[in-house]
């Protein structure tokens, strides 16, 4: 069967990057199609209500916003060599690591791209570039400044200041550290075979933090091992590769591990309250992207970010996957999550589920919790 899927999206795009590896290493047939802002208008806003890349069309005509939903999607249509490992511990892992890069990563990014003035002159001509591919210099500079003045509002939004920066910077090259070192005896992050948590890593790590000129030296020179898997990730052996056997997960990945449950936990774990009392005084109503603004500590630095539901409706997943362990393995998982400092995260109630449906984030109904 002859299947050619539209994927709508940027070279600059974090979660269009995560989309486009996957489709490479399964070997989907797909082409890509620059998100101008005429196809925003045309396309994306005209058939999703929403302006979000990645936007993927299948062949019957299904369109699909969200980077998560897509790769489900695709991984029930195209399941050989799945990315998601089966195996309890392993797969646990990759689910909280998706949840950092997808959810926790992109603050780093954030930061290096629209922080740096460096970085940040690249991103406005990228941007200006990729929204008017056919205008003068003039008019793609006026493009990428309105980019910038968008997507830079975004550093306020995440809690990035004078005083988080050194944080988010000291978290990050402590990331890197673990990554290359792990990255010294395996190809990916569970085996010779991309999870889902490659993907969700490779989004940040290449599209802002590899191609941007400053963080891209960075890496360079305290990642070297870093870099070659983004090269690796680049063109990955479509449908090849194993994860580890016996349920292992690297050693060199636990400070990654811990940084999840004592940098990202406590702000998740606020949004749950969060997103319970919104729901509470907007009975039914769909959720904005933000809900309110909410205090967090990064290494001793005090900031201020705001709330945004999405990060639950990843959680949600997390912790859907960890109570359904067979109480045979469970034990086992247990002591992993109490070495790492992440046994009582993994007990979080979560009173208000969310759904997405129609392109949109809405309170479960109590028949869907």
């Amino acid at each position: 069967m002859s299947e050619m899927y539209k994927l709508y999206g940027t070279p600059t795009s974090y979660y269009t990057a995560k989309v486009r590896a996957y489709l490479r290493y399964k070997a989907i047939p797909y082409e890509e199609i620059l998100t101008t802002e005429e196809v925003y208008r045309n396309v994306i806003v005209a058939r999703t209500g929403v302006w979000m890349i990645p936007t993927l069309v299948t062949p019957d005509g299904k369109v699909v916003q969200d980077s998560t939903e897509i790769i489900d999607l695709l991984e029930d249509r195209y399941p050989q060599a799945p990315v998601h490992p089966v195996e309890p511990w392993q797969r646990l892992s990759a689910l909280l690591m998706e949840l950092y890069g997808d959810e926790w990563l992109i603050m780093t990014a954030i930061h290096y791209r629209w922080t740096k003035p460096e970085n940040r002159e690249f991103a406005i001509e990228e941007f200006g570039k990729q929204a008017r591919p056919t205008g003068s210099p003039q008019e793609q500079r006026e493009a990428g400044l309105e980019k910038a003045r968008i997507f830079g509002g975004w550093v306020g939004l995440f809690g990035i200041d004078a005083n988080t920066g050194p944080a988010i910077e000291e978290a990050y090259e402590e990331f890197l550290g673990a990554l290359n070192e792990h990255f010294r005896d395996y190809e990916f992050l569970f085996g010779s075979r991309p999870s889902i948590a490659d993907f969700s890593f490779f989004g940040g790590l290449y599209a802002v933090l590899n191609r941007d000129p400053l963080s891209g030296r960075l890496m360079k020179s305290i990642a070297p091992r870093v870099v070659q898997w983004v090269e690796r990730m680049l063109e990955p052996k479509p449908r090849s590769g194993d994860f580890l056997p016996n349920d292992q997960v690297s050693t060199a990945l636990n400070p990654i591990l811990r940084a999840i449950f004592h940098d990202q936990f406590p702000v998740l774990r606020e949004i749950v309250d969060r997103v319970d009392s919104w729901s509470r005084d907007n009975a039914g109503v769909p959720f904005p992207k933000t809900i309110g603004l909410q205090d967090f500590e990064l290494r001793g630095r005090r900031g201020s970010r705001c709330v945004y539901p999405y990060p639950q409706w990843m959680l949600q997943r997390v912790l859907q996957h960890y109570r359904s362990i067979d109480p045979s393995q469970r034990k086992a998982v247990d002591a992993q999550l109490r070495d790492l400092g992440g046994f009582n995260h993994m007990q979080i109630e979560i009173p208000q589920p969310i759904v997405r449906s129609e392109f949109r984030l809405r309170p479960a109904a109590t028949n869907e919790a």
